[in-house]
């Protein structure tokens, strides 16, 4: 591709395209999906354009300044696959390359994006493919075979130690105590149904919730531990960088989203003004998280941001609502900034100026994204939690809010102690994690992906775990083959994926 002067569009250039384009879709974690409709449905409350965009980018801004914070520990230090990003990189790098080695590489990667993307679409638009399953209970339990090459593909690059954290996690939540809450009557399912998922989960994800926000605490204080003590080759100039600069936008940006929350929510301003606290720790939980398995964790935080609230300001839906979606869109933004940082570490990007691509990305996003659904739903109380439109996620946001103003007592029975003991393990496994020889490390489970497999399906688990599996295995046999060749399918199995799903979503709108 040449630009206006002649001169060829570069790699550098197609990372500052792929760093806004992909905040600008990223722009739905900041509530259009979930938060904002069910606040309507709560509280009769529905924004103006206005409004509306200035909320949306207020919470995605401030999860850009989040993320340059975290920049540092989690992608240097903590070392983390960030597998979306690793697959950016490694596609433009393909694309990018010259020679015949170079163009076998690409035709390896088109080769897998064509398969994947072939799979896709007869299993979603032409013949379904069977879900393979042990027992009929051991499908309702949510193992079952997903056809799912994009999974592989994510299982590849995370690497054999998280792909069997999983595995470890979806047995003990799905296989071990998945059963034993349905036999003591803790956990009550329709035996009729065709899948427990739904009726488990919300029991699942408080331990697992646990495991996940313990396990990143203990990580990041244990990384400053370490860094006190030693120098981290990688996280100097970078992070040093225009200190002041990051320090005024974080604030600036918290300032933004307080008075927002007081002018726009009429939230008051203790609750608003903790609400930043709690976004960035959530942020930095969900970081981990996608930094290790490729999913942020956003939903199943966000219950947790909400519990936090009924305590601080009890009785409150509104505030309840709108402090998690405040912490859900600086998560969201910060996990796929995190992933773009990854992408531009690889090919030798300048994050400064990705952090003015996010930015306008989020700018285009917010307005786009807010007009769109503005003009889509304009009356959320009368459309949604119907038939044509029965917005699932909806529901459940509205429906925590309204029963999360006892705090505690309104938790699933022995949820807390079981959130106390994955608490405790996650603490451990998490500073172990940092502080551990590399020859120990590599036997201990990584506990944000285990605490991950009680919020997911168990067979979104096991297929990631099959990929992780398969490339160890052709590691061990092609040493020479592996590396490399390896990536490039993996990054085509995810990308052939996951532009069928765009396209059949596209399709699947036009005929509404």
């Amino acid at each position: 591709v040449m630009l206006t002067g002649g001169r060829p569009w570069d790699i550098l250039e197609s990372n500052i395209s792929q760093t806004s384009a992909s905040s600008a879709a990223s722009i739905i974690s900041g509530g259009l999906v979930a938060p904002i409709p069910a606040l309507a449905l709560v509280s009769g409350i529905t924004l103006a354009p206005g409004p509306l965009i200035a909320w949306v980018f207020a919470v995605s801004f401030y999860g850009i300044w989040v993320a340059w914070y975290l920049r540092a520990p989690l992608l240097y230090r903590s070392g983390l696959a960030y597998p979306a990003g690793a697959v950016a990189a490694e596609t433009m790098r393909e694309l990018f390359s010259h020679g015949a080695q170079a163009m076998q590489r690409v035709r390896l990667l088109l080769s897998a994006a064509v398969v994947s993307a072939a799979v896709k679409l007869l299993d979603a638009a032409i013949w379904a493919v069977p879900r393979f399953s042990i027992t009929p209970q051991a499908a309702k339990l949510t193992f079952v075979f997903d056809p799912s090459l994009l999974l592989v593909g994510f299982g590849a690059i995370i690497g054999l130690r998280a792909g069997l954290s999983l595995l470890l996690g979806a047995l003990v939540a799905w296989g071990l105590l998945g059963p034993l809450l349905m036999a003591r009557d803790i956990v009550q399912v329709d035996p009729t149904a065709t899948s427990h998922f739904l009726p488990l989960v919300e029991w699942l994800l408080w331990p697992g919730v646990a495991l996940m926000v313990m396990s990143a605490l203990s990580s990041l204080a244990a990384g400053l531990y370490q860094r006190r003590r030693t120098e981290v080759p990688g996280a100097g100039p970078e992070a040093d960088g225009f200190r002041w600069v990051r320090l005024s936008a974080l604030l600036g940006a918290g300032l933004l989203v307080v008075l927002l929350q007081i002018t726009v929510m009429g939230i008051g301003w203790l609750p608003a003004l903790l609400s930043l606290p709690m976004a960035f720790f959530l942020a930095a939980v969900v970081g981990r998280v996608v930094g290790e398995t490729g999913i942020p964790p956003i939903g199943a935080t966000g219950k947790l941001s909400q519990l936090s609230f009924a305590f601080i300001d009890p009785g409150q839906a509104t505030t309840n609502l709108m402090t998690a979606n405040v912490a859900g869109g600086a998560a969201g933004q910060c996990a796929d900034l995190l992933n773009d940082f990854k992408a531009g570490a690889e090919v030798g990007a300048t994050p400064q100026r990705q952090v003015i691509a996010q930015c306008l990305g989020i700018a285009t996003g917010s307005i786009v994204g807010s007009l769109v659904y503005l003009s889509l739903i304009p009356e959320p109380t009368q459309m949604l939690l119907t038939e044509e439109w029965p917005a699932p996620a909806v529901a459940t946001w509205a429906a925590v809010a309204q029963v999360y103003t006892e705090g505690l007592g309104e938790l699933p029975p022995y949820a807390l102690p079981a959130m106390l003991l994955c608490g405790l393990l996650g603490l451990v496994l998490g500073a172990a994690d940092m502080l551990s020889s590399a020859r120990i490390k590599r036997w201990l489970p990584r506990a944000s992906a285990m605490g991950l497999a009680f919020v997911i399906p168990a067979s979104t688990s096991l297929g990631m775990f099959y990929g992780a599996a398969l490339a160890w295995l052709a590691g061990r046999r092609y040493p020479r083959l592996a590396g490399g060749l390896l990536m490039v399918t993996a990054a085509g199995l995810v990308a052939g994926e996951s532009l069928m799903g765009v396209a059949l979503a596209f399709v699947s709108m036009a005929r509404l």
